[in-house]
């Protein structure tokens, strides 16, 4: 895998769920010739431990900016060891406006009522073009 910047698409519109299919969330529809098809593999995956509320940081190298960042966790109930996920697993808990240029982005975010194994998913429409970019990250509440 030669890095996260490859799990992005071009060309939807801001209709991305359109373009990436249930239990391809992770590598954004197998993007870039499906070299990140096995993320979306659910396992007992490394996990950040984090609070009820917490912020998220995009961390931009080329600078960018941003149009906007949505932030998504999976509901209680989700089993990110045995469930690939699917777009009916999220709840939105926070999307942004306008970022400018800059080398991070962060969002506070708050998920209350979770506990265990979930999964957080970062959305960051970039602003040079119809570029969007897909994270997910493995978190315990």
């Amino acid at each position: 895998m030669w890095g996260w910047r490859g799990l992005y698409r071009e060309g939807t519109g801001g209709d991305f769920q359109a373009f990436i299919p249930d239990n391809q969330l992770c590598s954004a529809g197998h993007t870039y010739n499906a070299e990140f098809a096995a993320m979306d593999t659910p396992g007992p995956w490394w996990t950040t431990e984090v609070g009820a509320d917490f912020t998220v940081d995009v961390y931009d190298l080329a600078q960018h900016g941003a149009d906007y960042l949505q932030v998504y966790v999976t509901q209680q109930g989700y089993d990110a060891e045995t469930d690939a996920l699917d777009w009916g697993d999220l709840e939105m808990v926070a999307e942004t406006g306008r970022y400018g240029p800059a080398a991070h982005y962060t969002v506070d975010v708050s998920a209350p009522g979770r506990s265990g194994h979930h999964v957080v998913y970062t959305i960051w429409k970039a602003s040079h073009g119809d570029q969007i970019y897909f994270m997910c990250s493995d978190v315990t509440f």
